[in-house]
Order: C-alpha cells, then structure tokens, then sequence
C-alpha cells in the first residue's frame, strides 16, 4: 500500500485569519486553528475539497499541474473527466471540446467517458456474480474510498475493487494506444482535488498511469477562448451513460440496478455509511457515493454553477444518444480493470501505536471531555469539544485554550487572592 506523501489540498497561510469556519465542516475533523491559523493534520485529510468550498477567504486551495507541465513529454494524451462537458453551453459539442484540446497542445485524445462505461460494465457484472454479499459501494470517488478508510474501516470490503474511469482510461492510452512506448504523457482533466492525490498515491494498484492531473478551472479560459476558432471533426465515442458520470445518478443509471442508490455531498456520504454499519440500510445492492455536492459537477476545480453543469450535460447525453452509435476508439477486449491490491485503513485516529498508552490516553481523554461545556463552539481551534480533549490528551493543546476552562481558571484565582487578601499575619490575627 502506497504511503500518503502527497495532498493536493492545501493552505496558504497569508491568507488565512484563523476564522475557523472550515474546521465546522471537515468531515475528518482533519483541521486545527492555532495561533490564529489553520493546519491541515496530513494523517486524516481525506482531500474531499469541502474546506476548499467553505473558505470564505480563500486560503484553502488545490494544487494540480499546470499546462505547461505538457512540454515535459513528445506525446501528451488528454483524458478529460465528462464534467468537462458541462462547463460550456450546449453549442459547443462533445467533439468541439475536444478538438480545442488537441488545439491547446494535446497530441491525442481519449474520453474518460468511454473508460467509465467499461467500469459500469465490468461493475454490473461484479454486482451480480456477487449478489447477496452487498451492498457494494462504488470505489470510483477517490475522497469516498480514503473516507472509509479512515472513518468506515469496517466497510472496506463492500468497496467494488474496480479502477476508476480515470485510471482505466489512463491505461487503455499506455497499454493499447501507445504500447511499448515510454514517451507518453497521459493527463487527466481533474474537477476535483482528490483526483490529482489519488493520481501520486494510487488506490487498488502499485502505481497510477496517469503522469499529470490538471484542473479544469486552469484549463476553462484557454479553451473558451480557443474554441470558436477551432474547426470541429468526430473524436468522441462515448455514449450517454458515460457521460452521465459526471453527475449523481449517473454511475447507478449506467448500472440499471433498480436496488442501487446515490448518494452525494460528504455529511449525507457518512449519514449513508453510518446506516450501513449499523446494519438499518436494507434491499439495497450497490450504493453510488460521490463527496462533492451533485456529484463531480460540484468539484472544487470546476468552474461552472453545478446544477447548470448537470442540466449542460443530460442536454449533451439526450442528443449523443439520438446519434448512430459510433465505432469504439480501443479494443478493450481482455483488458484488466480490477485492482491489483486491496485498500487498508488509514489509522489516523488511533491515538497511539502502543494500544496500553492509546487506552490510557483514551481514558484522559473521556475525563477531559467531561469536564468540557460540549457547545462544540471552536474557540479553542478544534472542531469539537471531544476532538479538543484529544489534542490535550495527545498534547497538542492545554486545557486553558478551551476559553470557559480559562475562564473558571481565572474565577479560582481571583477567589484565592482575595483570601489571600483577607489573611491576617499570625502575630496580628485576633481570632
């Protein structure tokens, strides 16, 4: 299993003001203020981007490749996420946006569209030969997968071990378009951070195939500008059901499982999984989780509203659906898209490796949190009350940063120097 080296998201200090509004809203309580600043823990960030929506000044941002980043190889292969699509009014075609690809500098094109309905295939099939044994869980949302990770280690075996449409598009370029070849740049056209961590610390597979992940934000105005002038010629080959991955539904629609569920946005993920481990989610056979809100469209490197983006590209699946089926641009025959090793648990809130210091920890920690108000109210940098007491059993903070412990510290002190102020030397006091 790869190691968790890299973040794509990340904080520029100069902008933050400590107003601690993203540590309310992570959903692996991954952040912390001091000093009047945010700090990412590395070990639980999840690379979700909800920090990254909910910054009001900006200061969380994700870092992906830019497009000069193109020069670094002789053949450089887009492989754009459908969300793509979406970004750009409905007359501007499928095919029009990916000829303005090859126009910004691309040599070749394959749409992760078409990978996806290869995983929807090979889903299907997985679903049913394994039926009964669910509800299986989509592993194509790389937050998702590094969420029961950390949280949900206990359903890590309900993930479908599958590779995402990114990383199967990325092969099928290296391994049947460009065979043999060691000159080829594969790079993915992101709309969400997690896509460019998961892309330097694989899932399921010893090492990724993609060379560079670029958001779609860095390349929305090059090729709005670009497009009107490029001359359109058939280059997508993907149907409607490819292209619906980049909104919720659009993996359980490819699928045609009647028992199948989406389910988007972080808070309603952990509600979906939280039924799940307890055991009250029933008749449900394959669950379809994104972390962004509606899906990729909502991706922090998007660019457009995503409830436009959605209703761009259900535009854009209605009429490639009203066209004749084109011929596929691989032959995927034989092609192996299951993952080469399982996901582990990321044990990022285990409080020591020593389970006799981590019990004896967790038992300060259950006093410390006892003696706490429980308003969760942030003040003293972490996102709970419980979450505090563990930074001060870690020894990460003191109680005196909760501003009510100061406060009663504060109380007893002056009660003591007042009776301290009352006391009688012993030759002077009479009583």
């Amino acid at each position: 299993m790869n190691g968790e080296s890299f973040h794509s998201v990340t904080l520029d200090p100069a902008k933050c003001t400590g107003c601690t509004t993203c540590i309310r809203f992570c959903p692996t309580e991954a952040i912390r203020v001091r000093k009047g600043r945010a700090s990412i823990m590395d070990e639980r960030c999840i690379d979700c981007g909800e920090c990254i929506r909910r910054c009001p000044q900006g200061a969380k941002r994700a870092v992906s490749d830019p497009l000069a980043a193109l020069e670094r190889f002789p053949v450089r292969v887009a492989i754009p996420a459908p969300t793509l699509y979406g970004q750009f009014d409905e007359r501007y075609t499928v095919d029009h946006i990916l000829c303005g690809l090859l126009a910004l500098g691309f040599t070749d094109v394959l749409e992760v569209a078409w990978a996806a309905e290869l995983v929807s295939a090979a889903t299907s099939a997985w679903v049913r030969e394994h039926s009964g044994q669910g509800p299986w869980i989509s592993s194509a949302c790389p937050a998702v997968v590094k969420l029961i990770q950390v949280r949900f280690p206990s359903l890590l075996d309900k993930l479908v071990p599958i590779l995402s449409p990114m990383e199967a598009a990325a092969r099928l370029v290296k391994e049947r378009m460009y065979p043999g070849r060691d000159d080829i740049g594969v790079f993915f056209i992101s709309p969400c951070a997690a896509k460019v961590t998961v892309s330097r610390c694989p899932q399921g597979t010893t090492a990724s195939a993609v060379d560079g992940v670029i958001g779609i934000k860095d390349v929305y105005l090059p090729l709005r500008n670009i497009l009107p002038g490029v001359p359109e010629r058939p280059l997508g080959r993907a149907r409607g059901k490819g292209l619906g991955w980049a909104h919720i539904d659009g993996e359980s629609d490819a699928l045609g499982d009647p028992r199948g569920i989406s389910v988007s946005g972080i808070d309603d993920v952990i509600s979906v999984f939280e039924a799940l481990e307890n055991g009250t989610m029933r008749n449900v056979t394959f669950i379809e989780a994104l972390a962004c809100p509606a899906g990729c469209v909502g991706g922090p490197l998007t660019v457009e509203n995503p409830y436009i983006a959605r209703g761009r590209i259900r535009v854009r699946e209605r009429r490639i659906d009203a066209l004749p089926e084109r011929e596929a641009p691989l032959d995927a025959s034989g092609f192996n898209i299951l993952w080469q090793e399982s996901v582990q648990p990321r044990p990022a809130l285990r409080l020591d490796k020593d389970i006799l210091k981590a019990m004896i920890m967790m038992e300060e920690m259950e006093v410390i949190a006892e003696s706490l108000p429980g308003l969760d109210c942030g003040s003293c940098g972490a996102p709970s009350c419980r979450a505090f007491a563990e930074d001060v059993a870690r020894g990460l903070a003191v109680k005196t940063d909760c501003i009510f412990k100061l406060r009663e510290d504060v109380r007893k002190l002056a009660e003591q120097l007042i009776d301290m102020e009352r006391m009688q030397p012993p030759g002077l006091d009479k009583d």
